[in-house]
């Protein structure tokens, strides 16, 4: 057990480091390419969004009540609020619609 467990953990520090050094050996000019600037520079906000959005909809235990605080946050963020304001609008968004939930049913 404790083999595979080293095992595995060369093997994900070996990849980890070569993901991070081959980008630096292999390309040695600037790039100028306008196309791959905007790509790289938007990679990072694209995976994050590819990551939390999905979490998103898992926080609460009801999918609806975790819709009606993705929209709260979706609808502050639409109109440039900062972000502790869609925070917590998305909390009192979850919590408004847990109350209603409960209402309700």
């Amino acid at each position: 057990m404790k083999y595979n467990f080293f095992v595995y953990l060369i093997l994900m520090a070996a990849v980890t480091y070569l993901i991070r050094m081959l980008p630096l050996i292999l390309i040695k000019k600037k790039i100028k390419n306008v196309f791959v600037l905007s790509f790289l520079h938007y990679m990072p906000y694209a995976v994050l969004c590819a990551m939390t959005v999905p979490a998103v909809f898992f926080a609460t235990d009801n999918i609806y009540t975790a819709i009606c605080g993705f929209a709260v946050a979706l609808t502050l963020a639409f109109f440039k609020k900062g972000l502790t304001t869609v925070a917590i609008g998305a909390v009192v968004g979850v919590l408004l619609g847990q109350a209603a939930m409960t209402y309700i049913f």
